[in-house]
């Protein structure tokens, strides 16, 4: 996020979309996804069973691949939505800016990875980690933070206890892993459910389990963006809720049917075991409503991880109105 406010400027030079009205009265919005991944499921659905389309929006989903070039577009006006952790609009309000990031609707309200370890361990106990090789996620970023929030709870210190690497890309995490001689390893679904039918890990344990609920992936777009499109957000929503609501009353395996042309490459069995264990331990947050006791639980994972820059009030970057709007009807 240092690099940010650079990077924006770049961005802006390369490549802008607007919100602008179709030639058959839809509006366009260009969405911003963080990674893909199963994790954002709802998002998925919205597009596949046109809930967007319902509503008069034509979404052009583009991944970002990381959450600082994710907010690099949605501050450039690379994008008009962005998907990505609510972790980011408080880097973007301590920089100083603006007009900036304001989180409108949550998607997802729990860590969505899994403790993986290489070997088979049936009676894991977290002390197990004490001194092993663990291939941890980026300094900052959301897995990590929850990481190191849930390994202080069972009483390990992440920089002490562990031989803790911070050095591999967030692509590139599996491959290292499955490659390397790390122990241990932090993996988002479908990866951890992958290695654990192919042998080349175990899940152990969850970290969404273990932190409780916390604002973990939320749409925001810049305050300027809310105050001149409020039909376009309050649409956005109202299909992202609906989305939502399919999610909670359809089962596993008719989602990953749905969303199947996103993950092309892995079957639809594996879909399935993966969204069920996110829904499971309800990672999938059930309406778009950031409620405050997500967004204080949120702070205090990045004060305990160091990386919380200032304390930022809950009305300061969230903005519930759309939410509260859509569930009122």
């Amino acid at each position: 996020m240092k690099k940010l406010i650079a990077a924006v400027a770049t961005v802006s030079m390369m490549l802008v979309f607007l919100v602008a009205c179709n030639t058959n009265g839809t509006v366009s919005v260009s969405l911003a996804e963080v990674t893909r991944s199963l994790f954002y499921a709802p998002q998925y659905v919205a597009l596949e069973k046109g809930f967007f389309e319902e509503e008069g929006l034509d979404v052009e989903l583009q991944t970002t691949w990381g959450g600082d070039t994710t907010m690099t577009a949605l501050l450039s006006d690379g994008a008009d939505i962005a998907l990505v952790g609510s972790e980011t609009s408080i880097y973007v309000y301590a920089q100083d800016s603006r007009d900036y990031a304001i989180n409108f609707a949550q998607l997802t309200q729990t860590d969505g990875t899994f403790l993986v370890s290489k070997e088979p361990r049936p009676d894991f106990n977290w002390e197990d980690l004490k001194n092993s090789n663990f291939l941890g996620q980026r300094v900052g970023g959301m897995p990590q933070m929850v990481g190191e929030f849930v390994l202080k709870k069972h009483g390990i210190d992440p920089h002490r206890d562990l031989n803790l690497s911070q050095n591999v890309d967030f692509a590139n995490i599996p491959s290292a892993f499955s490659s390397g001689d790390y122990e241990y390893v932090q993996l988002f679904e479908p990866t951890a459910s992958v290695f654990e039918k192919e042998g080349t890990g175990h899940i152990v344990a969850s970290f969404g389990e273990e932190s409780g609920k916390v604002p973990y992936t939320v749409f925001m777009a810049k305050q300027s963006f809310l105050n001149e499109n409020e039909e376009t957000v309050q649409k956005f929503t109202n299909a992202v809720y609906k989305a939502q609501q399919w999610v909670q009353e359809h089962s596993a395996e008719e989602i990953a049917e749905v969303i199947h042309p996103y993950f092309e490459d892995t079957e639809i069995d594996m879909l399935a075991a993966s969204i069920d264990r996110y829904k499971q331990q309800g990672s999938f947050a059930e309406d778009p409503v950031l409620d405050e006791e997500e967004w204080e639980n949120l702070k205090d994972i990045m004060d305990e991880a160091g990386e919380l820059p200032t304390d930022v009030p809950y009305e300061e970057l969230v903005n519930t109105k759309f939410a509260e709007e859509v569930l009122s009807n």
